[in-house]
């Protein structure tokens, strides 16, 4: 399995020493963009990591939502995109229809990239009803990295957030990875 990071803002800088990829908080909702997206871009990216980047999903105007993270989230060929699905600091949280039509509106928007879906253990046993996650699920859960307590198929397992969020991934290789990334 590869290892590899997700980040936000929280983190000022991080070492991409050892890591095979990194998945970056690009925006949430349809205001808010990572004041530290471009900077933790370029450090993924010259750190030769696969680079990702995800939304934070908030119910309502799933549309403008898409249509607003892929205008923030840098486009290039390799690329993955997710969609962070849990509960809002508000308490909400979007639907499983608004989740899916989200998940399928970033595909249409971006189709040369993978969309996944993050969330964690919780919400995919016990809020989840469709098992949508478009290309790949990517699921939280503190335990054994690569053995997250789910029957599901998976692709990204985050198995601690301690120092900061840290994840693998069921491929053999980077290069299967950006393969992969890459339909």
């Amino acid at each position: 399995m590869l290892r590899g990071i997700d980040v936000s803002s929280y983190q000022s800088t991080f070492d991409t020493e050892g890591q095979s990829f990194v998945f970056i908080k690009a925006t949430e909702g349809r205001s808010y963009v990572n004041p530290r997206l471009t900077a933790q871009t370029k450090l993924a990216r010259d750190g030769g990591c696969v680079v990702g980047f995800y939304h934070f999903l908030w119910p309502g105007n799933l549309t403008a939502q898409a249509e607003y993270f892929v205008s923030k989230a840098p486009e290039k060929a390799g690329d993955l995109l997710a969609v962070d699905w849990e509960t809002t600091g508000e308490g909400t949280r979007a639907s499983n229809a608004e989740k899916d039509r989200f998940i399928r509106e970033v595909k249409r928007l971006r189709p040369h990239h993978r969309v996944l879906l993050y969330t964690n253990r919780n919400f995919w046993l016990t809020v989840d009803t469709t098992s949508y996650a478009g290309d790949g699920l990517w699921i939280a859960d503190y335990t054994t990295a690569g053995k997250p307590r789910i029957k599901a198929a998976w692709k990204f397992h985050q198995y601690s957030d301690s120092p900061l969020d840290k994840d693998v991934a069921q491929f053999t290789s980077k290069g299967a990875l950006r393969d992969w990334a890459t339909p």
